[in-house]
């Protein structure tokens, strides 16, 4: 503990404002604090040593592969593997330190994969891309947890979402086997909520959890142009009401991926559906059964945690953003009856949402959330420019006047600050 905390604290206990007892309560937290800091920075350095060494070994193998014999090859392949394993095996017998077994689990990861590809490579066995990779995600998923280790969670997320998109993107086949696997993350991911909510490694997989759905399921989406701006709108639906849920409402925004991807995918969605010609090129014909499948799932389970929220109270004061799904699903049913109407009240809708975010940062007294909503309504504005004959001076007065509401807004609020830090005083 640095020395001015000392004096501080000093301070504190001579002037009676706390008591030597609370004086040494704090004074083991920090100390305690500090001490976990060198074990953080060695797990970070020791899998970043694990990783180059793996490279290195590679690289040094990959110069002189072509002088080695194939019995000499296929020996070299599995010496990666089993120096991994052995290290895994002293990890888990001596119970090493968090640290050791993240430096042992990220060894051991990338081993499995060199061992597959070379064996592969010596003996020329046919396969694919997605057939390596789902080989490989396989063998490494009980890295997670035998060794408890977050690095191979990590990696594990990140693979499976490149397998993903071998699958779907590059081919016509669907990566079911990802839901299997996202399944087997699950625990992992739970076990972290529930132990450490507010750790550092939770925020970073409250990213990572959403950004890899995301990404994957345009593998599983049959045509964009059919049910794929439904799709997306339900999934960040999702994700916007399960960042509201306990488990991350308590957290820092920033940590909270699943309501930040919600909020900002919601927009961005709404921004593209916002355009004539988006509804125009529709062709609901084209639509496949798992689309209808998929998105009535992702209904179902934003209901279902809505219905959570409620039951637990956690629900105070309406949301628009938390409902935005459910009026782009009525405007999605409109466009088989009226397809003129529906870019109209998507833009209705857009515009209700930033006048929404305003009117809570201006309550909240938080410029971030006040300066969101007036940038969603300065983009609408902006894209409607694409759509509409609309002379260039009355294009330029706009752009005046928006940029004159974002400095009375953030003024009218800063004077507002003051006189409340006024009044307290």
């Amino acid at each position: 503990m640095n020395s001015k905390l000392e004096k501080d604290l000093d301070e504190l206990v001579e002037a009676n404002v706390i008591s030597s007892e609370v004086s040494s309560n704090i004074s083991q937290y920090y100390t305690h604090k500090k001490s976990d800091s060198p074990n953080r920075l060695f797990t970070i350095f020791g899998v970043l040593g694990s990783l180059l060494v793996g490279l290195g070994i590679i690289l040094i193998l990959a110069h002189n592969w072509d002088d080695f014999s194939r019995s000499v090859k296929t020996i070299w392949a599995f010496i990666p593997l089993v120096v991994a394993q052995a290290l895994s095996a002293f990890v888990l017998i001596k119970k090493k330190s968090s640290a050791w077994k993240e430096t042992a689990a990220t060894l051991l990861f990338f081993a499995i994969g060199a061992s597959i590809s070379l064996v592969s490579q010596i003996y020329n066995i046919p396969g694919s891309m997605p057939d390596f990779l789902l080989s490989w995600i396989i063998l490494a998923a009980p890295l997670i947890y035998l060794l408890r280790s977050n690095a191979a969670a990590m990696l594990f997320m990140l693979f499976i979402t490149v397998y993903a998109c071998n699958v779907g993107y590059f081919n016509e086949d669907k990566p079911w086997w990802y839901l299997a696997m996202l399944l087997w993350m699950l625990p992992h991911y739970f076990g972290l909520l529930k132990a450490e909510p507010k750790a550092n490694i939770t925020g970073v997989f409250n990213w990572l959890m959403p950004m890899s759905i995301l990404i994957s399921l345009g593998a599983f989406v049959g045509d964009i142009e059919s049910m794929g701006l439904l799709l997306y709108i339900m999934l960040f639906g999702l994700f916007y009401n399960l960042g509201k849920l306990p488990f991350f409402e308590s957290t820092k925004l920033r940590t909270n991926g699943y309501l930040l991807l919600g909020s900002l995918g919601t927009i961005i969605v709404l921004l593209i559906a916002s355009f004539r010609g988006v509804w125009e090129e529709f062709d609901f014909s084209r639509y496949e059964n798992q689309d209808i499948l998929i998105s009535s799932l992702f209904f179902v389970a934003i209901l279902g945690v809505l219905g959570f929220l409620f039951r637990k109270k956690k629900i105070k004061e309406f949301n628009l953003f938390q409902y935005a799904f459910f009026g782009f699903g009525i405007i999605f049913l409109i466009n088989f009856i009226a397809p003129e109407i529906p870019a109209i009240l998507v833009n209705i809708l857009v515009f209700a949402l930033g006048i929404f975010a305003v009117r809570i940062g201006s309550i909240k007294g938080m410029y971030s959330i006040l300066n969101y909503g007036l940038l969603i309504i300065t983009v609408l504005i902006s894209c409607r420019f694409f759509d509409t004959d609309i002379s260039f001076v009355i294009r330029g007065l706009l752009f005046v006047a928006i940029g004159a509401g974002f400095f009375a807004t953030n003024y009218f609020m800063y004077r507002k600050q003051l006189q409340k830090i006024k009044k307290d005083e």
